[in-house]
């Protein structure tokens, strides 16, 4: 009975070893185009809508598998100890982004060249990498 469970307890630790291998194997966290719709509104001094100007924008997202862990320790306040890893930005970028389809507080769109587009600045993640869950520290 002794050998047996002993050769079970190195099958069930060869078991354990080729899903950890696996699971670190399956890690990937990436920077993926997605298409979203934005809204900006121009307001003048006395706090009247001017324009609202709107457009489908393709940015960049963070997508992705990052390994986390949670195992017994008895030395950890809560009796386990906890990895957990998030897929975030590595950093960000700032481009323009010309929205094409303003219209006047009536509703009307306009016409004229001057108002018919708008420019905006946004950010997004040009790099994504697996973080530690909670480090803003970066």
């Amino acid at each position: 009975m002794s050998l047996y469970l002993r050769s079970m307890q190195f099958y069930i630790l060869e078991l354990l070893l080729v899903i950890v291998i696996t699971c670190y194997a399956d890690e990937n966290c990436e920077t993926i185009p997605t298409e979203i719709h934005v809204t900006k509104e121009e307001y003048d001094e006395m706090g009247s809508l001017v324009r609202s100007c709107s457009g489908e924008v393709t940015v960049n997202k963070c997508e992705g598998i990052c390994n986390s862990q949670v195992q017994p320790s008895v030395v950890a306040a809560t009796g386990f100890l906890k990895e957990c890893y998030c897929c975030k930005e590595n950093y960000l970028r700032e481009r323009l982004v010309t929205l094409t389809h303003c219209y006047d507080s009536d509703g009307m769109r306009f016409e004229d060249e001057e108002n018919a587009i708008m420019e905006i600045r946004l950010r997004e993640p040009a790099e994504c990498k697996c973080y530690k869950c909670g480090d803003y520290s970066r």
